[in-house]
């Protein structure tokens, strides 16, 4: 089973993948500089950014993840291809 991808099928996955991006090296940051408010602060706001993204693009698109990371409409959604790391 194929979905029909859209234009912003891509824009949606690629801002998971910016945001994924910042929030690792944020992570790294913090690892050694614990006490930087002005990180935490982006790190959480781009945390939640990050969520609000990926519950959209769920609710659009199907689920991102497995394991109970995300949920799915019926019927099960997560057979249906590609998978956000195949494109």
């Amino acid at each position: 089973m194929n979905k029909q991808l859209d234009e912003n099928y891509y824009k949606k996955l690629l801002e998971l993948q910016q945001l994924d991006f910042a929030l690792v090296e944020l992570t790294l940051y913090l690892d050694t500089h614990p006490n930087d408010l002005q990180a935490l602060q982006q790190f959480n706001q781009l945390a939640q950014q990050r969520q609000q993204c990926a519950l959209q693009f769920e609710m659009q698109y199907g689920p991102l993840m497995q394991f109970g990371h995300s949920y799915s409409k019926y019927p099960w959604q997560w057979v249906e291809c590609p998978w956000p790391w195949q494109v």
